[in-house]
């Protein structure tokens, strides 16, 4: 049997950022160190994992992806597939099979264990999962601060993987720690003694004792060891207690991301995979109502591995949000002053018949001559043929700004400025758009831009997606230059 493991890792991190001290202030309450992310007011758990799949590069398997499995706590409806919905965006084929896991910090990990057992039975299975969370904590509470929004991707088969899984188990504790009941907004949490010791610890500490009897191995053993947490320190405590030193800890990029749920394991490993030499270890440890384990060895793939060295410059092409108003209003926990002319009526009906279009963002290339449109047209503006065309997903085009225009009135109240926007590609398709997670200052004639999966609006009592330009990333710019 060929060794599985992961084949390609991804990440999303948010444009913005938001320092804790800035929190505090605003409360007249001590800042805790460092920054958290915070999703752009048109970001969501679903546009999150679309980006993180687009990262590791899934989206450019069309059939070679078998499964996609999404987890978050924070998806935004309560009944339908989100995972539907991100392997539309993402133009993975209707035979795909789509699950989605919830309710867990561990739906992630629990998901990859799904995956991996899915590639043990079916040899060359390849499973795409998926982690992303916006967590909302009660204004003024130490979450606020500390928690954090991003999305973390995985594929899980056999075909060179740049980390072969070697093992994987855990343990299952009941206990009310952190919680959130059906239709609340904010996570509640037990006393933190409590939700410390008799919870997050005492779990940790057990399934990663059981691990190393179970495999034979020791603390000495790793390079690395992954550990999710959700605080500053309490995962250097366990892992004290275990045996590592502190520079084999991860660092879980609380200081710069945050707590961000399911995606967080994900997201350090991702980080700690691009510092891993052939050879090395990685011990894996994942949080929520008990434990998930799994250990890696590297493989010589790694070192043709795309993603190397983006995390830094990832969190260095980020925006401070330096207004906590803003922060309150793009989680909906106040309401901005009307002010979206852009809306327009929808309806399902449309929806699904225009999937293609919206969440597909599919032209088409006309058979007789090869003009590229976008949306889809049946009959070729350049040469008139008619029913002739071939249809094209054009997200992963890195079009240029043809021309554009800044409102800096027509938007929301908390976020006013509106960049309106014509973009071509290499093959002359042009698109007209609007931008977001953007600098007003740094936009002009020739910027190269990124598509993105963004929320519209809520009409029709559903959530409505469609793509945005995005300016390309200090990663993604250097990627090009690569």
């Amino acid at each position: 049997m060929q060794p599985i493991g992961i084949t390609s890792i991804g990440v999303h991190i948010p444009y913005y950022y938001m320092q804790r001290n800035t929190i505090a202030a605003a409360w007249g309450a001590r800042g805790l160190k460092g920054c958290r992310s915070v999703a752009n007011v048109d970001e969501d758990a679903v546009t999150m994992a679309v980006e993180a799949i687009r990262d590791a590069g899934a989206d450019t398997l069309g059939g070679g992806i078998q499964a996609l499995y999404f987890a978050s706590t924070t998806a935004p409806y309560a009944e339908k597939s989100h995972a539907a919905i991100v392997a539309r965006a993402c133009s993975l084929p209707e035979t795909v099979f789509t699950m989605d896991l919830a309710s867990s910090l561990k739906a992630g990990t629990g998901a990859l264990r799904m995956a991996l057992d899915a590639a043990i039975a079916r040899p060359g299975t390849n499973t795409v999962v998926v982690a992303a969370d916006c967590r909302d904590a009660a204004p003024k509470s130490p979450q606020e601060q500390l928690f954090g929004d991003a999305a973390a991707a995985v594929t899980i088969g056999d075909e060179s993987p740049i980390a072969v899984i070697d093992h994987m188990s855990g343990n299952t504790r009941e206990i009310v720690d952190v919680w959130r009941n059906a239709g609340e907004r904010h996570i509640n949490t037990a006393e933190p003694r409590f939700v410390t010791d008799c919870g997050y610890k005492s779990a940790m500490q057990a399934a990663i004792s059981s691990f190393l009897e179970e495999t034979h191995s020791s603390a000495a053993d790793y390079a690395r060891l992954v550990i999710s947490t959700s605080d500053l320190r309490e995962h250097l405590a366990v892992s004290k207690k275990l045996g590592f030193s502190p520079e084999q800890v991860q660092d879980p990029l609380m200081l710069e991301i945050g707590c961000s749920g399911t995606a967080q394991v994900f997201v350090a490993l991702a980080a700690a995979l691009e510092t891993a030499s052939p050879g090395d270890r990685i011990l894996v440890a994942n949080y929520g109502n008990g434990a998930d384990v799994f250990s890696l060895t590297v493989t010589d793939a790694i070192c043709r591995c795309p993603r190397r060295s983006r995390m830094r410059d990832l969190l260095a092409s980020r925006r401070e949000l330096a207004e906590y108003g803003r922060l309150l209003s793009f989680r909906g926990t106040i309401e901005p002053a009307a002010g979206e002319p852009f809306r327009l009526t929808i309806s399902t009906a449309m929806t699904w018949r225009d999937q293609g279009t919206y969440l597909g963002l599919e032209g088409s290339v006309c058979e007789e001559c090869g003009t590229a449109a976008f949306p889809v047209n049946r009959v070729c503006h350049s040469c008139g043929a008619k029913d002739k065309f071939t249809v094209s997903p054009r997200s992963r085009m890195e079009p240029e700004i043809f021309t554009y225009s800044i409102d800096r009135l027509a938007g929301r109240s908390d976020d006013p400025v509106v960049v309106q926007t014509v973009a071509q590609d290499e093959s002359g398709c042009r698109y007209y758009l609007n931008m977001t997670d953007f600098n007003p200052e740094e936009i002009f004639v020739g910027k190269k831009l990124n598509f993105t999966l963004r929320k519209i609006h809520n009409l029709g009592n559903f959530v409505n997606y469609y793509w945005k330009f995005r300016p390309l990333r200090k990663a993604e710019e250097k990627n090009n230059e690569g």
